[in-house]
């Protein structure tokens, strides 16, 4: 788990294991699980009273017969999407013993990625149970309240895939055996209808449609059961800008997400490399920055060599996502720009390379996701052997990797996919020989 060296994060072996498992492994998990506090007590005896509990900083909550009353968003004039002041005090609410104090002392963050804040710091006690607070509509079918980041980037939205992943782990407790069933309803905190390239994710998780606040607008609605999951972009969140201690490398938790979402949506696995015929997939950009203009040139280059199959490989809007991970499950060597195309490496087998061609001085965004696979990491090392091109004017003089176009030295370039091969090499004969022992 952590064969280097912590670079002065850690004093001993021992807690470099301990922080990286609490920062990017189950460890992770634990720690909303052990500081669950409830803030909506429910009554004793009294199985139609309410219970809300939450993590410190509300960033996970969960419990039954919630009531949220979203009659505002019939005559709202703005569509929800990042917002905050989407419910109002007393829009939501539950029948129970109500802790304001403990509310108020987990509302600091209010940013609407980092955490349940802005919704939940509206909660008021009821009167009587949901039955008799003239509910318009009554949810019996578990739902899980998701605030999504931006469904374009495949970076951005696996975030949030992960951490509704890392959520229902969270959620799984003795008396909730069913954590992982798929007859639920998810409900995307937002008016826009959910679009996206990568919707057939939620495919692992539920069985229903996706469904937005338009379902419910206008109307006072109350959940028998309910989860608000963890959220993409929370301080000191996993996934998004997570501080990694240095040295250590596969986390479980992100190797469990990966098995997870091939074996859900039906993606067949390698079991082992061929070394014969090491698959190589080179990601070619269609934006207009960060394209390599000799990417023909470099991949004749590796064709060169028999023992590679090399495949140059588009993907867009219009590629279907479980194709692309039939594509990235068949791959054992990845190439690619920085850019989040690189996200795919999630679902690489686990003997595969990483080669982020440059990083474009953004050196840890794909090399942490890298190692937190538990995959070798490549990237480029000698910035004489690459050209910048078509530099956009205004940032020549400043930060302008992130946009450029790039010329590739073809040696150096062959030098670095050889590494990878001997990586590849090295970890097939390991599995053939644990192979054949079983």
């Amino acid at each position: 788990m952590c064969p280097g060296d912590s670079r002065g994060w850690s004093k001993t072996k021992d807690e470099q294991i301990a922080i990286f498992y609490n920062q990017s492994d189950f460890g992770y998990v634990r720690n909303f699980r052990n500081s669950m506090k409830t803030i909506c007590l429910p009554f004793p005896n009294d199985t139609e009273s309410s219970l809300l509990e939450c993590s410190e900083n509300l960033n996970f909550c969960r419990g039954r017969n919630l009531m949220i009353d979203f009659s505002d968003l019939k005559t709202r004039k703005s569509p929800v999407m990042y917002d905050t002041d989407v419910l109002k005090e007393g829009q939501i609410g539950g029948y129970c013993k109500f802790d304001k104090t403990l509310l108020e002392n987990n509302s600091d963050y209010l940013g609407s990625l980092q955490s349940w804040a802005p919704e939940i710091r509206n909660f008021v006690p009821l009167t009587q149970p949901i039955r008799f607070s003239q509910c318009d509509q009554i949810i019996s079918q578990p739902t899980i309240i998701m605030k999504i980041d931006a469904t374009v980037n495949m970076y951005h939205h696996f975030c949030d895939f992960f951490n509704l992943y890392a959520s229902l782990h969270v959620n799984a407790t003795t008396d909730n055996v069913d954590t992982f069933g798929k007859n639920n309803n998810i409900l995307i905190w937002r008016t826009y209808p959910y679009r996206s390239n990568f919707e057939a994710t939620f495919r692992a998780f539920t069985k229903n449609p996706i469904i937005d606040l338009n379902n419910y607008a206008g109307k006072r609605v109350c959940f028998e059961n309910f989860v608000f999951p963890l959220l993409p972009r929370m301080i000191f969140g996993l996934f998004y800008n997570t501080p990694l201690i240095w040295g250590c490398k596969n986390s479980g938790l992100f190797h469990a997400f990966s098995k997870f979402i091939l074996h859900r949506l039906r993606i067949d696995t390698k079991r082992l490399p061929d070394t014969k015929k090491i698959k190589i997939t080179f990601l070619s950009r269609q934006t207009s920055y960060r394209n390599v203009l000799n990417e023909n040139i470099l991949l004749d280059e590796l064709r060169k060599n028999p023992e590679l199959v090399v495949k140059k490989v588009q993907f867009s809007h219009k590629t279907d996502f479980l194709n692309q991970l039939e594509v990235i499950q068949d791959t054992d060597i990845l190439i690619g720009m920085h850019g989040a195309g690189l996200t795919h490496l999630l679902f690489l087998p686990d003997w595969a390379v990483v080669f982020e061609l440059y990083h474009c001085e953004d050196p840890n965004c794909y090399s942490d996701l890298a190692r937190q696979r538990g995959l070798k990491y490549l990237t480029w090392r000698d910035n004489t052997k690459l050209k910048y091109q078509d530099v956009k004017p205004d940032l020549e003089s400043s930060y302008f990797q992130k946009h450029a176009n790039y010329i590739f030295e073809s040696a150096e370039f062959v030098n670095i996919v050889n590494e990878g091969v001997l990586h590849v090499k090295k970890l097939a004969k390991e599995l053939n020989h644990a192979h054949d022992e079983l």
